[in-house]
Parts: C-alpha cells; sequence; structure tokens
C-alpha cells in the first residue's frame, strides 16, 4: 500500500488521480453541464471518489477538514445523490478508523415511494447537526437543493465540504442560504497541474 507522508502529500496524489481519472479539458466548450451550459471543463468525479485509493484520500482530507473545525461538532454528513455519496461514505468510513464516528447519510431526489417514503436515507434525526458534502459544485443548484431538503427534514447544517470548487459562482450562492463552504480543491488550481503535466509531456 503506498504511503503519504502528510497531508500535502495525500492532496497532491488525489490532483494526479483526479487529472488521471476526472478532469478534461478542451480548446472549445464541448461539456455541457447540468446547468445546461457549456463549458470547456469537465469533472466526473466518481472514477476518483469510487476507487479505492481515491476514496482513502478524499476520506481522509474532508475528515481533516471537518475535524478542524472545531466548533462543527457534527453527527453526520451527506449530500444529494449520486455524486455526494461515495463522498459521504469515504468519510464516515475514515471517522470510524479515526475513533471519531460519524454517520453518513443520502438525501433522495424524490422521497422512497414505500415504507417509510422518506427523503433521507441513513441514520440521522430532526435536530442532528449534520455536515452537507459534494464531490462537485458549479452553480452550488444539487447542494441547494440537499440543503433545502434536509432543513425539511429537521436536520441542522453547520456547512459544507466540496471536494472540486469550479469557481462558477457555487460557493456564493450556497453561502447566500448562511452555511458556510469548505472546499479541498478549485477548478483553477487542478488547471494548473494539468498544465505543468501537458509541459513535461511536450518535453
Amino acid at each position: 500500500m503506498r504511503k503519504y507522508r502528510s497531508p500535502e502529500k495525500m492532496k497532491q496524489r488525489l490532483i494526479e488521480l483526479i487529472l488521471e481519472r476526472t478532469f478534461k479539458f478542451t480548446d472549445k466548450p464541448t461539456f455541457k453541464l447540468a446547468s445546461g451550459t457549456m463549458s470547456n471543463f469537465y469533472f466526473n468525479c466518481k472514477p476518483t471518489t469510487l476507487n479505492s485509493e481515491g476514496m482513502y484520500l478524499t476520506g481522509n482530507l474532508l475528515y481533516d477538514i471537518i475535524e478542524g473545525r472545531k466548533s462543527w461538532k457534527v453527527k453526520g454528513v451527506g449530500g444529494l445523490t449520486l455524486g455526494a455519496d461515495p463522498v459521504a461514505n469515504a468519510i464516515a468510513y475514515t471517522s470510524h478508523l479515526k475513533g471519531e464516528p460519524l454517520e453518513a447519510f443520502v438525501v433522495r431526489k424524490e422521497p422512497k415511494k414505500h415504507g417509510t417514503m422518506s427523503w433521507i436515507e441513513g441514520n440521522v434525526t430532526k435536530g442532528d447537526k449534520v455536515v452537507i458534502v459534494e464531490d462537485v459544485i458549479t452553480t452550488g443548484g444539487s447542494t441547494k437543493k440537499a440543503i433545502e431538503r434536509a432543513r425539511e427534514c429537521g436536520l441542522n447544517i453547520l456547512g459544507v465540504i466540496v471536494l472540486i470548487d469550479r469557481q462558477e459562482g457555487g460557493r456564493e450562492a450556497i453561502e447566500s442560504l448562511g452555511v458556510p463552504v469548505r472546499m479541498l480543491l478549485t477548478k483553477e488550481e487542478i488547471f494548473k497541474a494539468y498544465q505543468k503535466l501537458e509541459t513535461h509531456k511536450i518535453k
């Protein structure tokens, strides 16, 4: 198993995985985003967050963000299915290994059609303090939906943690709801790593 000497090394390796598995770039805007706009940047995080090493790195680095916010004494982490699911699971698994277990939960896009017919899956209930997680934010639309639905179900949202911020207004849109946002990576720093990699390839 690969050993990591520091969080900085872990972050560097995660960026490498993102460039290998997640990030795509074209000179012309050819990728249609969920918002309907066209972009020359595209992030599909699932090949990274569902990878064993990617899950390990994501879980540890995002757990450290939660642990670093001393006021965030939370019971659970979760977000709108599907992108948030592997992120929440990675954090919850890491939290158990660290001896500070957190619950992972899922915010459904529509209520369960049988049984409890609930919007939220997981062991969190009304009044619990939670953090909403997301793999990528662009406009912040899906994260805002998760926040609104979780609030309707009585959860107390202390903050949002994002794996990658595309820096296209999503953070500001989320924070307009009164929820602080912390991100691990930005489009800018990933693109800088991409440009550096491409320069080395040319040489």
